[in-house]
């Protein structure tokens, strides 16, 4: 049996390939939208791509099947009851698949969604023992789905799912079992993952804190709060993935404009992301750009700030930079990229065009500010969890989120010096609010990790 987990850095998401190089043939689950990792392996293998399965309609990510399916001709399979507008190859409880030497097993497990399946996988080469389940997001290592994302309606259907899933179904199976996850570190899809990529029933069962209840009662209190963001792109990309997501071949890949073409598109009301490191940006940036650069969660962190159906502009350093940022948007459906600024920020600046910049200060200037006893607006815009482990005195708790909310009530007018952990989310916040008008805005450098290694008084 062929097996290969393929992670998608970021997201945090996780898919999989499972066949026989004998048989020639194989499956993807849970794939990723730009789909060439698995098109690799299918020519290097000498494997065709006969099945592409989604566990669940998936909330964080857009799914590769429907561009697996164009290019390879393979059926989409899918829970019989999932609310999809696609044709599809219905699964069902108990129903096995057999791919050569490697035999699936479908379960169904809601929880995370009402229409979820995991899968139990089993190379009959070793024997007739199930060696693994791909779990899809109902439990993760460390971790279990979120039952939340279909609606607060059917939040406490969903959490006796999970409960019925988690303790019921998977309690037949024994602790050797090993689990693959669809999601790991990253993912908003739960609230507390682990880094680690695979574990076992065992171990979750005796370390995961959500697999540890003695009583219903317990758990669904425990899974009825506090659970993370939502952003902006969920509801889209649920809605893509279950009317069935658009080839990528209708989206343009490279759109390299001018500065007079990049700005009668901004006019236009097209949203500029400015993709360059906070420094950069603070230097001089396009008004009204926001500073969203490249890290891990680049893409929740565009989910959250920019609507879905926005056009977009891009500025970048390089053509690569593009590229990079291209395949991040498309998987999870931001399809409107208009293009990029060709010759970067620098070919604006030539034209004589404005530009505007974004003040940083360092823990030694603030510092200084409070020992003279200067009154300053200090907005910390982390979460509350970071918050309450430990903060700059004086500082307003106002978090990235509720910012991109409006939920907050700051004067225009006034100076506010905003920090995160390292300055990431505090320059898409300073950016937010400069471009809605808040023109004393600055970002602390190094955030809070730079304040407390400073050596500087910290509180709780």
């Amino acid at each position: 049996m062929y097996f290969k987990q393929i992670t998608t850095p970021g997201l945090g998401c996780f898919s999989y390939v499972i066949g026989c190089p004998a048989a020639g043939e194989m499956v993807v689950v849970d794939p990723k939208r730009d789909v060439q990792d698995y098109l690799d392996i299918s020519r290097e293998e000498g494997m065709k791509i006969v099945h592409v399965i989604d566990t669940h309609v998936h909330a964080d990510h857009v799914s590769g099947a429907q561009e697996l399916k164009s290019q390879t001709g393979c059926d989409v399979m899918v829970y019989k009851t999932s609310p999809v507008d696609y044709d599809f190859t219905p699964l069902t409880e108990g129903q096995q698949l057999v791919v050569g030497n490697a035999k699936l097993e479908v379960l169904f497990t809601p929880g995370h969604t009402p229409d979820a399946l995991s899968l139990l996988v089993t190379d009959t080469t070793r024997g007739d023992e199930p060696w693994m389940l791909l779990t899809g997001d109902v439990l993760f290592v460390g971790d279990i789905g979120r039952p939340d994302l279909v609606g607060g309606a059917k939040l406490n259907e969903q959490v006796q799912n999970l409960w019925d899933s988690l303790y019921v179904k998977f309690a037949k199976f024994p602790d050797s079992l090993e689990v693959f996850p669809a999601h790991g570190a990253g993912s908003l899809c739960g609230r507390g993952m682990s880094s680690k990529p695979s574990s076992t029933l065992g171990f979750e069962r005796r370390h995961n804190p959500m697999l540890g209840f003695d009583k219903f009662e317990d758990f669904h209190l425990a899974m009825s709060q506090n659970f993370p963001a939502r952003p902006k792109s969920f509801t889209h990309i649920i809605s893509t993935n279950a009317s069935g997501a658009p080839l990528l071949e209708r989206c343009p890949l490279d759109l390299a404009m001018n500065p007079y073409k990049f700005e009668e598109k901004m006019q236009d009301g097209a949203v500029v992301i400015d993709v360059r490191d906070a420094a950069a940006f603070a230097g001089y940036h396009i008004p009204g750009s926001l500073n969203i650069g490249f890290e891990p969660s680049l893409a929740n962190w565009v989910g959250m700030t920019v609507e879905p159906d926005a056009d977009i502009l891009l500025v970048v350093d390089t053509r690569d930079d593009y590229e990079r940022m291209r395949i991040e948007l498309h998987r999870i459906g931001y399809d409107n990229i208009l293009g990029y600024l060709s010759g970067g920020i620098q070919a604006w600046v030539y034209t004589g065009r404005p530009v505007d910049s974004l003040a940083i200060d360092s823990a030694q200037v603030l510092q200084n500010v409070q020992d003279e006893g200067k009154e300053i607006s200090l907005i910390d815009v982390r979460t509350p969890v970071e918050w309450e482990n430990g903060r700059i005195p004086g500082a307003k708790h106002i978090p990235l989120v509720d910012i991109l909310d409006g939920k907050f009530d700051l004067d225009e007018d006034t100076h506010h010096l905003l920090y995160c952990a390292a300055g990431y989310r505090a320059n898409i916040a300073a950016s937010y609010l400069q471009k809605h008008g808040y023109w004393d805005v600055r970002s602390l450098a190094g955030g809070y990790i730079a304040w407390s290694r400073a050596g500087f008084k910290t509180e709780k």
